[in-house]
Order: C-alpha cells, then sequence, then structure tokens
C-alpha cells in the first residue's frame, strides 16, 4: 500500500557531489513496468548521448510482481546490463521469486505480495498451477522460468555504495555499520529506518516503501513512487551537482 502520509513537500537538503565525469542514475521499484522502465531508459541516452562521462545505472530492486510484465523488465535488464555499466540490487520480491522456485513458499504465500501476475508474464497456466502442491509448484515455476532469468536473480547483490551514497533496496538497520547489515534489514526494513534522523555514515538511496513523491531527507533519498499502481518512476540523477529527479 502506498504511504500517502509519507508525500509531502520538503526542503530538498545539500547532498554529496560526484566527480564531473561520473554520473549515476538510481532507478525506483519497478513492479513489472516494461513500459516505464523503456521510458526513462530512452531519456538517459538521449540525455547522455552528447555527454562524455561514466554512467552507471543503480537498480533498487522489486523488478518483479504486481506490475503486468515483469518477465519483461528483467529481459530488458539483463540485455541492458550487457552494454552499460550497472549495478543490480535484491529486493524482497526478487528474494521471494526464488523462494518460490526453491520451494520455500507456496503460491498461496506469493499471490498474497503480487507473484500471480509475475506468473502470468512467464506465461503460466494459473487455473493449472493453482491445483499443485508446494513441491510440484515450485517444479513448474522453475521450467517456465528462462535459465537467463534464473541466472539474473542468482547473480544480484544486496548493497551498493559509490561516493557519499549507499544504495539498498528497503533501508538499513540504524546504529549498525553499512557493511554490517543484514540481508533481511536491506531487503525488508522500514522502521525504526524511515523515522530515524541521524548521520548514517552515507546518504542511503532506497525504494520499498512507496509513497507519492520522492522524498528527500538529509540522511536518505527514497525514490519508490509506487509505478505499478500509479504510473510513476522515479529516477534519480546524482552527479557534479548533487541530486536531481529525471522526467519520465
Amino acid at each position: 500500500m502506498i504511504d500517502w502520509f509519507r508525500s509531502r513537500v520538503v526542503v530538498r537538503p545539500a547532498y554529496p557531489v560526484l566527480p564531473k565525469d561520473h554520473v549515476v542514475y538510481a532507478f525506483g521499484d519497478l513492479h513489472g513496468r516494461s513500459d516505464l522502465l523503456d521510458r526513462a531508459l530512452a531519456t538517459i541516452d538521449r540525455t547522455e548521448a552528447a555527454r562524455r562521462r561514466r554512467v552507471t545505472e543503480v537498480y533498487l530492486g522489486d523488478y518483479v510482481d504486481r506490475g503486468p510484465d515483469s518477465a519483461g523488465v528483467v529481459d530488458r535488464l539483463i540485455l541492458r546490463a550487457e552494454f552499460h555499466d550497472t549495478v543490480m540490487l535484491r529486493g524482497n520480491h526478487e528474494q521471494l521469486f526464488r523462494d518460490a522456485m526453491d520451494g520455500e513458499i507456496g503460491l498461496d504465500d506469493w499471490r498474497r505480495v503480487g507473484g500471480l501476475a509475475t506468473l502470468a508474464s512467464y506465461g503460466g497456466d494459473l487455473p493449472y498451477l493453482a491445483g499443485l502442491a508446494d513441491r510440484p509448484f515450485a517444479a513448474a515455476l522453475e521450467a517456465m522460468v528462462p535459465p537467463a532469468h534464473r541466472a539474473f536473480l542468482e547473480r544480484l547483490v544486496d548493497r551498493h555504495r559509490i561516493g557519499g551514497y549507499f544504495f539498498a533496496h528497503a533501508g538499513i538497520r540504524p546504529g549498525v555499520a553499512l557493511d554490517a547489515q543484514s540481508r533481511e534489514d536491506l531487503h525488508w526494513i522500514r522502521e525504526p529506518f524511515l523515522g530515524d534522523d541521524r548521520d548514517f555514515g552515507a546518504v542511503v538511496v532506497h525504494g520499498h516503501t512507496p509513497i507519492l513523491a520522492p522524498e528527500f531527507r538529509a540522511n536518505r533519498i527514497c525514490i519508490d513512487t509506487g509505478a505499478y499502481a500509479t504510473d510513476r518512476l522515479t529516477c534519480l540523477r546524482i552527479d557534479d551537482r548533487g541530486v536531481d529527479v529525471v522526467a519520465v
């Protein structure tokens, strides 16, 4: 559910800058919206075509579930990584996708977080799959997912740092060193992270908690604007001028 109450206008703090020859684009939660991803990438490619600087793209996870084209999003990210400098984070929904293939959760658990949309995007026969017990369902799901997509899910990382920025899907556990954060917190945390105003040692750029507009705080930036429900995908640009939002 989108947290409407966190969507508010705030004065944007001053953020760390990157060298003039380096720009980072960070993408909020995609959740099957390949159309919005295509639009964002076209905008970035046009913008950077005439500039000679290193471009790094950081994807914050939650590529699958809820939206209409999870398989298409994964296809695009695999192709993008072949020709661009990319960092692909693992969100809680990618972990759940893997758990479903490994038989650690069943269809009933996965459907509660939007897994049926992912099944449909891979051409799954939903009535047939719904009638399977957990183990046969896991085997059928793994057979549906192309090997390249399974390899993609295995390659995802849980955290990444560039300069004064730390990228994580959900956030961090306050009071724990950045390099000691647990996978559980990196994938799932909301409070006490969202309400903590202390200096984390880097500006945490995260998604996971959907809001209507990006939230800019001194210690963190949330860029999950609920693309699957709002048609708003947020892409953050970080360069020698600080941070800005790319119009998509």
